[in-house]
C-alpha cells in the first residue's frame, strides 16, 4: 500500500480530550506532514440530517435504562459509520483502514472490498469492562457478554493489530489467544507538537492532573494525598482539569478535607497542555491505564510525573529518571513521595529535563508515526483476511 491512502475509521469526532482522539489527531498530523494521503471517517460524515438527533436520543434513554443507552450508542454509531465508510472506500481499493475501536473495526470488515483492516487497541481488557467500570452496564448482564463476544469475533478477523503497550498486548492475547497469530506491533501513543515554548512566568498552581472525573481516575485519592501532605505542614496547590460525574462529590470532599483554597476544579479545557506549563509536577492516581497518553504529554511539557506503577504506566514513566511512583493504598506514604520531590528543586529540574528528552525521542509524532505507518504498509501488502 506504499503511497496509498490511510483511512482512519473512528466513532468519535476529531476534536476532544480523550486519548483516542489525541491518537487520531497526532497520526493524522504525521501523515499530512509526510505528504501521505489520509482521511478520517466518523459517523458524523454520514449524509443524513438525522445523525445528531438520533445520537441525542441516548440522553433520553439513559435515565430509564443505562444498558439500553449503551446499546443505542453503539448501534447507531455503527450504522452511520457504515454509510460514511462505504462511500469513502468505494473509489479507494488500495487504501488501508486503521480502525480505532472494535465497533469501527467491525464496520470496516463489513464494508471493505479488498482493503486490509488494522485496529489499534486503546482499551485494557474489553470495552465491556470499561462500560461496567463506569456503571453503565452490569458485569453479569447480557450486553456485557454480547460486547465481549463481538470483540472476540471482530479482533480475530483483523488483518493486523496495534497495541499501545506491552501491558495491553498481554491482556488481550491472554483473553483472545487467536490474537497471538495475528500480525501485531506495540507502538506507544504519540504526542503532537507543542503549541509553543515552555513558559513558566505565570504559575497557576504547584500540581496539575488531567482526566475524566470518574472513579477509575481516582481523583478522590489524590485529595487524600494533598490532605496528608498538609497535615505534615506542606500545603501544595492543585489544578484539576477535566469534568465528569464525580465532580460535585470531589468538590465536596476537597472542602471536607480543608483543601478548598488549595484545589481548583477547572473543568474541561481545550488546551490542557498549555496549562501544564504553568505547573511544576504532574500527578496521576488512576487505578489502571492501557498507556496513559496524558503522562507523555506532561513529560513533553517538561513536567516530572508522579503516578502508580499500574497497567502500561511503567512503559511511559521511568522511576527516578523522569518521574516517581507512589502507592495507591497509602496516602501518607504517597504524601512523603510528593513532599520529597516538591522540596527538592534540583531533582525536579533533573527529572523534568529527562522527561522532555524522552518524550521527544520516543513519544513524538515523528517517532511513533514512522513506526505505525511502516506497520500499516507491511500489513497492506498481505492478502486481506475475511471475518469469521
Amino acid at each position: 500500500m506504499t503511497g496509498s491512502e490511510v483511512v482512519i475509521a473512528t466513532l468519535m469526532r476529531q476534536r476532544g480530550g480523550s486519548g483516542l482522539q489525541s491518537h487520531v489527531r497526532t497520526f493524522d498530523e504525521y501523515l499530512r506532514d509526510s505528504a501521505r494521503p489520509v482521511s478520517i471517517v466518523s459517523p458524523f460524515e454520514a449524509r443524513s440530517p438525522f445523525v445528531l438527533p438520533v445520537f441525542a436520543g441516548r440522553l433520553g434513554i439513559r435515565p430509564v435504562s443505562r444498558p439500553a443507552a449503551v446499546w443505542w450508542h453503539q448501534y447507531w454509531h455503527a450504522h452511520y459509520l457504515k454509510a460514511a465508510l462505504r462511500t469513502r472506500l468505494a473509489a479507494r481499493p488500495d487504501a488501508v483502514i486503521y480502525a480505532q475501536c472494535p465497533i469501527s473495526a467491525g464496520v470496516a470488515l463489513q464494508v471493505r472490498r479488498t482493503q486490509p483492516v488494522v485496529m489499534v487497541a486503546h482499551f485494557n481488557i474489553s470495552q465491556a469492562d470499561e462500560w461496567a467500570d463506569e456503571g453503565e452496564i452490569p458485569r453479569d448482564g447480557r450486553l456485557f457478554g454480547a460486547i465481549r463476544q463481538f470483540e472476540e469475533r471482530v479482533l480475530s478477523g483483523l488483518d493486523g493489530i496495534v497495541y499501545v503497550s506491552e501491558f495491553t498486548k498481554a491482556g488481550l492475547e491472554n483473553r483472545i489467544p487467536a490474537l497471538r497469530d495475528l500480525p501485531s506491533a506495540v507502538i506507544p501513543n504519540a504526542v503532537s507538537r507543542t503549541a509553543g515554548a515552555v513558559d513558566r512566568a505565570e504559575p497557576l498552581a504547584d500540581l496539575i492532573t488531567v482526566g475524566r472525573l470518574d472513579s477509575r481516575k481516582n481523583h478522590r485519592y489524590l485529595l487524600e494525598i494533598l490532605a496528608a501532605a498538609a497535615a505534615r505542614g506542606h500545603r501544595y496547590t492543585l489544578s484539576v482539569v477535566g469534568d465528569g460525574a464525580d465532580r460535585q462529590a470531589l468538590e465536596a470532599r476537597a472542602a471536607e478535607l480543608g483543601l478548598a483554597g488549595q484545589v481548583s476544579f477547572l473543568g474541561y479545557q481545550p488546551d490542557a497542555r498549555a496549562l501544564m506549563r504553568r505547573h511544576q509536577v504532574y500527578c496521576h492516581t488512576s487505578t489502571t491505564e492501557s498507556f496513559g497518553i496524558v503522562l507523555a504529554e506532561a513529560m513533553s511539557e517538561g513536567l516530572p510525573v508522579l503516578a502508580a506503577a499500574v497497567g502500561g504506566v511503567p512503559e511511559v514513566v521511568r522511576p527516578g529518571v523522569d518521574g516517581l511512583f507512589w502507592p495507591l493504598d497509602d496516602a501518607g506514604a504517597a504524601a512523603r513521595v510528593l513532599i520529597g520531590l516538591m522540596e527538592d528543586p534540583a531533582r525536579r529540574a533533573t527529572l523534568a529535563a529527562a522527561a522532555r528528552a524522552r518524550s521527544a525521542a520516543e513519544f513524538s509524532a515523528a517517532a511513533a508515526g514512522e513506526r505505525l505507518l511502516a506497520f500499516l504498509e507491511h500489513t497492506g501488502i498481505r492478502p486481506a483476511r475475511s471475518i469469521v
